[in-house]
C-alpha cells in the first residue's frame, strides 16, 4: 500500500471520529435531524478510510456503499450486519435530509448513533490490523 493511501485513510478515519463527536453534540442539543446526518457521514468517512487502502475511491455515495458491500461485506471481511446497518443509515439520512416535513425522533437519532459506534469499532479494528495507526491513538 502506498504512503499516500495510508495517510488518506488515517485522515478519513480521524474525520469520521470528529463527525461522530458532532453527531453526539447534535443529539445532546435536540438536533435529531442533524444527528442523523452526522451519524451517516461519520460511517461514510470511515468506510472511505477502508476502501482507499485498496487504491479505490469514489465521489458518489452510492458507489462507495456498493463497492464496500461487494468487496468487504460480501467478501467476508466485515459482517453482513454492517452492510445492513449501513443501508439503513443511508436511507434514514436521505429521508431526513430531503423530505421537507420529516420530523426526526430522539429514538431514531439514538439508533443511528448506536450503528455508528458499532461500525466504527469494526472499522478501527480492521485499520489497526492494516497497521494504519496503533491502538491507543485516534
Amino acid at each position: 500500500m502506498l504512503k499516500k493511501e495510508r495517510e488518506l485513510s488515517t485522515y478519513r478515519y480521524a474525520l469520521a471520529e470528529e463527525t461522530l463527536i458532532a453527531a453526539k453534540t447534535c443529539i445532546a442539543n435536540g438536533l435529531y435531524r442533524d444527528c442523523i446526518n452526522r451519524s451517516y457521514y461519520a460511517v461514510f468517512y470511515a468506510v472511505k478510510a477502508v476502501i482507499v487502502l485498496g487504491g479505490v475511491d469514489f465521489k458518489r455515495h452510492k458507489d462507495v456503499v456498493a463497492y464496500f458491500n461487494k468487496e468487504y461485506v460480501a467478501g467476508g471481511i466485515f459482517p453482513r450486519e454492517l452492510g445492513k446497518r449501513l443501508g439503513r443509515l443511508q436511507a434514514l439520512r436521505e429521508t431526513s435530509d430531503y423530505n421537507d416535513f420529516y420530523v426526526a425522533s430522539k429514538e431514531e437519532a439514538s439508533n443511528q448513533l448506536e450503528t455508528v459506534e458499532y461500525a466504527m469499532r469494526l472499522i478501527k479494528v480492521y485499520l489497526i490490523d492494516k497497521d494504519i495507526f496503533r491502538e491507543g491513538s485516534s
